[in-house]
């Protein structure tokens, strides 16, 4: 052995002696991660399981934002220890990737006369030509084992350079959650203003709320999953609450999904795109701050993908000074408001809506399922 390949055999171990510490220090780091993940977990359970007050409101967030903090440093630490494997490979793949040219120039030269069996027979010293024989088998044997281990040395490269890459998109997400866990608190002190009294009064609204949407989904016959609603033209796109494109997820996160309880979030996804935004219902759906904790109920005022949105409610009297300004509102029907609906235009007598619940209920007249005297209130929204 050559100094030359003496001197890369030290380096290489020394690589590797280092990759080894580095990465059971860092593996002892993620075990230390993992055991603090596993007492916050513990400490969610434990304040969900207390009244609902706005201290524990609080105290959750406060929980959930370091429960992701901890998610966040123990991936950055997986990321390291993975990337620190990777350039061991690498190493290990070029390494072998060298000596297999290298054989294959050897060996390449070796046979160059031809068959082996002729070589013998005219080689003028027989012992010298088994000699060489043998060891040119030999030679042949090594290669393919040196192959063997090229090939798997190559397919783990692969594989951890996959589990590298799942691992980098799930740190982006986590850290996309942890930005949203933040916005949902500050909105809730911003709404409350830190006021028990006043998030109590949110409760018993979306309280409310929810028992008002669900009665009406109910009556219905229930909030089945279609298929292929979204229907767009010159005014704008339809969404329907129960398309499977968002039905299914949950307001904020809440168990309260956007089929059976999202109609104001689609009627608002509806005038969004009206006025050029591309907002759709479950975008709205996947923004924790735009609802209060848990309820499904959506806040009067939040910001999605950049828009902010600002809801208020007006007397049913201006339905037709709104319309006759060009400008479509968002109807409450029944005392709850049980259901909202989007009131386009008016034709002559008659109004025409999309309605959120219906199975295709584009630009559909509101007496084909409903009267005027079924309006209770009025959402006008305005997006900045």
């Amino acid at each position: 052995m050559n100094k030359l390949k003496r001197l890369v055999l030290v380096c290489f171990l020394i690589l590797s002696a280092f990759s080894l510490f580095k990465g059971s220090v860092l593996a002892d780091r993620i075990e230390e991660l993992q055991s603090q993940i596993d007492q916050y977990q513990k400490e969610l359970v434990r304040l969900g399981s207390q009244s609902n007050t706005l201290k524990n409101q609080i105290a959750q967030f406060d929980a959930q934002i370091r429960l992701t903090e901890l998610k966040i440093s123990q991936t950055e630490e997986k990321i390291g220890l993975l990337g620190g494997r990777i350039d061991s490979l690498e190493v290990s793949l070029q390494s072998l990737t060298k000596a297999f040219s290298e054989r294959v120039v050897e060996t390449y030269k070796m046979t160059r006369l031809g068959d082996a069996a002729v070589y013998i027979v005219s080689a003028p010293d027989l012992s010298k030509a088994l000699l060489r024989y043998n060891y040119l088998q030999r030679i042949q044997n090594a290669d393919r084992d040196l192959l063997i281990r090229l090939q798997k040395a190559q397919d783990t490269y692969k594989e951890q350079k996959s589990s590298l890459e799942d691992l980098q998109e799930n740190l982006e997400k986590q850290r996309s959650n942890l930005a949203g866990q933040k916005a949902a608190k500050s909105s809730l002190l911003t709404v409350t203003k830190n006021d028990e009294r006043r998030y109590q009064q949110l409760l018993s609204q979306a309280k409310s709320e929810l028992a008002a949407f669900s009665r009406f989904a109910a009556s219905q016959g229930g909030a089945t999953i279609l298929t292929n609603q979204t229907k767009c033209d010159g005014w704008g796109c339809y969404y329907n609450q129960r398309d499977s494109l968002w039905g299914n997820i949950g307001l904020g996160g809440s168990p309260y999904s956007v089929a059976e309880y999202g109609c104001l979030v689609s009627s608002v996804s509806m005038l969004a795109n009206h006025y050029g935004r591309d907002i759709k219902p479950g975008d709205i759906a996947v923004v924790s701050s735009a609802f209060v904790p848990g309820t499904g109920y959506l806040y009067h005022s939040f910001s999605v993908k950049g828009v902010g949105v600002t809801i208020s409610a007006v007397s049913k009297s201006q339905l037709d000074s709104e319309l006759a300004a060009g400008r479509p509102v968002i109807a409450g029907l029944y005392s709850g408001p049980d259901h909202f609906i989007v009131i386009l235009r008016k034709e002559g007598n008659n109004y025409i809506m999309h309605d959120p619940f219906l199975e295709n209920g584009a630009s559909r007249p509101l007496s084909d399922k409903y009267s005027i005297n079924d309006i209770s209130t009025l959402r006008l929204v305005q997006f900045n």
